[in-house]
C-alpha cells in the first residue's frame, strides 16, 4: 500500500510540473492554434497516463531489471569497468549516440514488422497531439522502447545512477515532441530533434519516416528524413481502432478473428 501511495504522490507531482510547463507553451506558440486543452480523446489519454505511473511504470521497471544481469553479463568486466572510468561527459554522449542509433532502428521495426506494429499503433492511434497524448502507450510497446533506450548502459557497465539525468531528460523530450507546439529552429533542425519532425512522424502515413529520437542524424543518414514547412493534415492511423482504454490494451493481444468476435458480441448487448 505504501508502493502505491508512493507512485500516486510521484503521479501528482508529474501532472502538476507537466502542466505547468507545457501547457503555457502550447497556447503562446501553438502548432494546432485552435486546439483545446480538453480536446476530443483527452480523457483517454489520461486514462494511460494513470495506468502509465499507478501500473504499468512497475512491470517495465521490473523487467528491465530482471534482464539486467543477463545484458550486464554479455560483456566482459574488464571492458565495463573502462567504460565506468570514462569521464562522465563522455559516458553521456557516448550512451546518447549508442541509444540514439537502437532506438532508430528499434522504431523503425515498429513501423515495419506487422507484430510490433500490433502494440506500437495504439500509439500512433492519437489523433491529436499534445503533451498528453505521449502518454498513450500500450505497456508492452514501453517495455520493448525503454529497453532499447537503456540498452547501452546495462550491457555496457553504465552506471546507471550517472546517467539518470539522461534518462529522465529522454522522457521529457519524449513529451516535449508530442506537444502542441511549433518553435521552428531553423537549419538547426538537421541536428536537434523537433516536434514539426516528430508531428510529421505521426502523419497517417505509417512509414511517414523520423524514426529517430533527440537528434534527427540517424534519420539524416538513412534516408527517412521528412520536415516539410507545415503541419500535417491529419494524425492517427488509417486502421480501426479501440475507442477505449481496455480495447486498446487488449486488442493487439489478441488475433484479429478473436477480437472481432468480442466486438460484435459488446456490439449485440
Amino acid at each position: 500500500m505504501a508502493e502505491f501511495y508512493s507512485a500516486l504522490e510521484a503521479m501528482g507531482i508529474s501532472l502538476v510540473f507537466l502542466m505547468l510547463v507545457f501547457v503555457p507553451m502550447e497556447k503562446v506558440f501553438p502548432a494546432k492554434k485552435h486546439q483545446k486543452i480538453l480536446r476530443p480523446k483527452w480523457l483517454l489519454d489520461f486514462c494511460f497516463f494513470l495506468g502509465q505511473y499507478l501500473l504499468w511504470s512497475g512491470l517495465v521497471l521490473w523487467t528491465l531489471n530482471y534482464f539486467a544481469d543477463y545484458l550486464t553479463s554479455i560483456i566482459p568486466n574488464s571492458f565495463q569497468q573502462k567504460i565506468a572510468s570514462q569521464p562522465f561527459l563522455l559516458q553521456v554522449f557516448e550512451v546518447l549516440v549508442l541509444s540514439d542509433f537502437l532506438i532508430y532502428w528499434g522504431h523503425r521495426l515498429q513501423h515495419n514488422v506487422d507484430f510490433l506494429w500490433r502494440f506500437h499503433k495504439v500509439h500512433h492511434s492519437a489523433e491529436h497531439l499534445d503533451w498528453l497524448a505521449a502518454h498513450r502507450e500500450h505497456p508492452l510497446d514501453s517495455i520493448y522502447t525503454i529497453g532499447l533506450i537503456n540498452l547501452p548502459a546495462f550491457i555496457m557497465g553504465f552506471p546507471l545512477e550517472s546517467i539518470a539525468g539522461v534518462i529522465a531528460f529522454r522522457g521529457i523530450w519524449a513529451i516535449y515532441i508530442h506537444s502542441n507546439v511549433r518553435l521552428p529552429i531553423g537549419k538547426l533542425r538537421i541536428l536537434i530533434g523537433a516536434p514539426e519532425l516528430h508531428h510529421w512522424h505521426h502523419d497517417l502515413d505509417r512509414r511517414a519516416g523520423n524514426y529517430a529520437n533527440i537528434s534527427p542524424i540517424m534519420d539524416v543518414i538513412f534516408g527517412t528524413y521528412k520536415c516539410p514547412d507545415k503541419e500535417p493534415e491529419k494524425f492517427g492511423i488509417q486502421e480501426e481502432t479501440p475507442n477505449s482504454y481496455l480495447g486498446q490494451l487488449i486488442e493487439p493481444l489478441l488475433p484479429k478473428r478473436v477480437w472481432d468476435r468480442i466486438k460484435q458480441g459488446s456490439e449485440k448487448l
